[in-house]
C-alpha cells in the first residue's frame, strides 16, 4: 500500500476505480483494508454463498465482519488488496458478483423479501429483480452504457401491500397494478427493462454532474418536471411509447404493515418462514456458518435479506419448527422474537469503518436502545434510524425517530460528537419525511430527549410509572 500511494494515479485506482469492482478502500480507519459490497438481487442468498462469504471474513481476524445492508444486501469487511483476485474467483463459483456494486452506478435491485411465500402476495419479484440486476451488470460482465451515471441510482420491485421494499426512496419503483386484465408493475411486463434502461439513459444523459449534494436523479425531475422527464423516457423507449400508468393500483392503502419476526405460516401448506433480529446488521463468521446450517437443516438452504437489516429463513417444515427455536443461535444472538424498540433498529456503517461518518453508529445505536428500553416501555414497534452523515445510508428520514450524525457542543462548550435528530417519517401508502425535531444534540444527551419524544408522541409508558399502575 505504501508503494501503491507514492503515484497518484495508482491511488487513485485504489481509492476511486475499484469502487466500480465493489471494493472500498478503507483509508481512514482501516488503512490497506477493504470493503467489498456484493450484488444480490432481492436479498435472496443461498448457504453456499454464506459460507464462502463467512470463509473470507474468518481469515481476517478482528479485522473481519459483515452487515446486511438496507438494500438486503451484504458488505464484507477487512479484505486485503493482494487476496481479492482469488475472492473474485470464488465468488463466481458460488454464482456472486461485486461489479458495479459502488461509485456512479446502479445499487442492489430490492423486492420483496417474503416473494413467493407470502400468502397475501401480489406478485413475486424475484423474476423482475433477477432480470433488472442481470441487465444492469450485463450478466456479471459489468455494462460500460451504466457505469458512469451522475449518482448512485436505486430500484425496486413491490410485490406486497406491506411496501416492506421502500419505493417512495427509490429512484424508480416498480409498482403492482391491473390493466387490460393483465397484472402490472407499473409498466407491462415486456417494458419492465426497457422501462428502467430509457429512465436510466435520461438521467445519464442530461442530469447534472457538478455538486454531488445535488446529482440524484430527483433534482433532474426538480429542473424538467414530471412530464418533461417522461417525455425523455419516453423518446428512449424502442418505440417511442409508453403506456400511462393504471388507475387499478393493487396495493391496499389502509394495509396494517405486518411484522415478519417469529414464525409465520408460506403460501405452501405444511411450510413456514421464520424471521430473525440481526441487531443492527452486524455479523460475524461464526454467525453467518450456524446460519448457513440452519437454513440447510431446518429450510431449503435459502436466507432472506430484508431493508431493515435481518435475515429470514424460508420453506421451514412445520415440523422443524420447535427444533429451530431451541436453536443457542436464536435464543443468544438473533431472536425471532426482539424487543419492541429493537425491532426498527436500523444502522450505517458509522465512523468504526466508514470515512464519511462524523459519528460511530451501530454500537451507539444499540447502547442508547438498550438506555431508553430500560427506561420506558412500547405498546408497539417504534422505528429508529441511525446514520453517520448526510448521505443517509441509515434512512433516517423515513424512520419514526432519526439521527443523522454531526459535530456539537457539550454544556462546556467543547466539540463532541452529536446527532439532528429527525422525527415523524413513514414509510407505506401515507409515506412522508421527517422533520428536524432538534439539531446538534451531543450524542451524551440523545437518551432523556428519545425518552421525552416517546413518551410525549409515542404513547411511551415510563418504567416507574408502569410499575406504580401494578
Amino acid at each position: 500500500m505504501e508503494e501503491i500511494d507514492k503515484e497518484k494515479s495508482t491511488k487513485d485506482d485504489i481509492d476511486v476505480r475499484l469502487k466500480w469492482l465493489g471494493l472500498f478502500h478503507r483509508r481512514k480507519h482501516q488503512y490497506g483494508r477493504f470493503m467489498m459490497r456484493l450484488k444480490l438481487p432481492n436479498g435472496v442468498t443461498t448457504s453456499a454463498q454464506t459460507r464462502y462469504l463467512a470463509s473470507v471474513i474468518r481469515k481476517y481476524g478482528k479485522d473481519g465482519c459483515a452487515d446486511v445492508t438496507t438494500r438486503q444486501n451484504w458488505q464484507i469487511r477487512g479484505v486485503v488488496l493482494p487476496d481479492v483476485p482469488e475472492i473474485l474467483r470464488g465468488l463466481a463459483e458460488v454464482d456472486l458478483t461485486s461489479l458495479q456494486s459502488g461509485m456512479d452506478n446502479v445499487r442492489n435491485p430490492v423486492g420483496n423479501p417474503l416473494a413467493g411465500i407470502d400468502p397475501d402476495e401480489i406478485v413475486d419479484t424475484r423474476p423482475y429483480t433477477n432480470l433488472l440486476s442481470q441487465f444492469i451488470t450485463a450478466n456479471s460482465r459489468g455494462n460500460p452504457e451504466f457505469t458512469n451515471l451522475p449518482r448512485k441510482w436505486n430500484v425496486c420491485v413491490v410485490g406486497s401491500h406491506d411496501l416492506y421494499e421502500h419505493p417512495h426512496i427509490n429512484d424508480l419503483a416498480y409498482m403492482p397494478a391491473m390493466k387490460d386484465g393483465a397484472v402490472w408493475i407499473q409498466f407491462a411486463a415486456d417494458d419492465v427493462l426497457p422501462a428502467c434502461k430509457a429512465v436510466l439513459e435520461a438521467y445519464r444523459d442530461l442530469g447534472t454532474r457538478g455538486n454531488r449534494q445535488k446529482t440524484r436523479m430527483m433534482w433532474l425531475i426538480d429542473e424538467l418536471g414530471i412530464e418533461g422527464f417522461r417525455s425523455e423516457v419516453v423518446k428512449r423507449m424502442p418505440r417511442q411509447e409508453l403506456e400511462r400508468e393504471s388507475s387499478e393500483d393493487l396495493v391496499q392503502k389502509q394495509w396494517e404493515r405486518r411484522d415478519y419476526f417469529g414464525v409465520h405460516p408460506q403460501k405452501q401448506e405444511g411450510l413456514s418462514y421464520a424471521g430473525l433480529h440481526i441487531p443492527v446488521g452486524r455479523v460475524q463468521a461464526d454467525d453467518m456458518d450456524e446460519l448457513a446450517r440452519l437454513a440447510d437443516i431446518y429450510g431449503t438452504g435459502e436466507l432472506r435479506l430484508t431493508v431493515e437489516q435481518n435475515i429470514i429463513i424460508p420453506n421451514i417444515e412445520d415440523s422443524k419448527i420447535e427444533a429451530l427455536l431451541k436453536e443457542p443461535l436464536l435464543k443468544d444472538r438473533f431472536s425471532p422474537e426482539p424487543p419492541l424498540l429493537m425491532q426498527g433498529l436500523v444502522a450505517c456503517t458509522g465512523k468504526e469503518f466508514c470515512g464519511q461518518a462524523i459519528i460511530e453508529t451501530k454500537a451507539r445505536a444499540m447502547k442508547v436502545t438498550e438506555e431508553v428500553q430500560r427506561l420506558v416501555s412500547v405498546s408497539k414497534p417504534v422505528r429508529m434510524h441511525w446514520t453517520g452523515c448526510p448521505n443517509t445510508c441509515g434512512q433516517v428520514q423515513v424512520a419514526d425517530i432519526g439521527f443523522m450524525g454531526c459535530m456539537a457542543r457539550d454544556e462546556n462548550g467543547k466539540i463532541c460528537e452529536g446527532a439532528d435528530v429527525y422525527v415523524g417519517g413513514r414509510v407505506g401508502s401515507d409515506s412522508h419525511l421527517g422533520e428536524i425535531d432538534k439539531k446538534s444534540v451531543p450524542c451524551k444527551d440523545l437518551v432523556p430527549l428519545v425518552v421525552d419524544i416517546l413518551v410525549k408522541q409515542f404513547g411511551a409508558v415510563p418504567r416507574e410509572r408502569e410499575e406504580m399502575d401494578d
